[in-house]
């Protein structure tokens, strides 16, 4: 099995993250797993996504409100964070894979 042609759509748009902290295990997305993230993918409602959020890479579940955008970690721990003019963000791709090594 090539793994590449399994979990990449669109080469020239995909890129690798590696997951720090434990906003998503909820989702079953731990601290070291390497998610596989295309920014081709329309960032649909529900979707996971990875974030820039004053200046730094989250990885939330996408919500999309009737008045903006809700970015929602998968974990009672954590606030929800919503994208706002005082609170400005950008959708840096659509999370289509986790590799996680045991």
């Amino acid at each position: 099995m090539d793994l590449h042609e399994h979990l990449i759509a669109h080469p020239a748009a995909t890129f690798y993250v590696r997951v720090s902290g434990d906003s998503m295990t909820g989702a079953g997305i731990y601290a070291g797993d390497i998610l596989v993230v295309d920014r081709a993918r329309e960032p649909v409602d529900g979707a996971i996504v990875i974030a820039v959020v004053a200046g730094e890479l989250t990885v939330k579940r996408l919500r999309r409100l009737f008045d903006g955008i809700e970015l929602r970690a998968e974990h009672p721990g954590y606030r929800a964070i919503r994208l706002t003019e005082d609170c400005e963000g950008q959708i840096w791709g659509v999370v289509s894979g986790v590799v996680r090594k045991y």
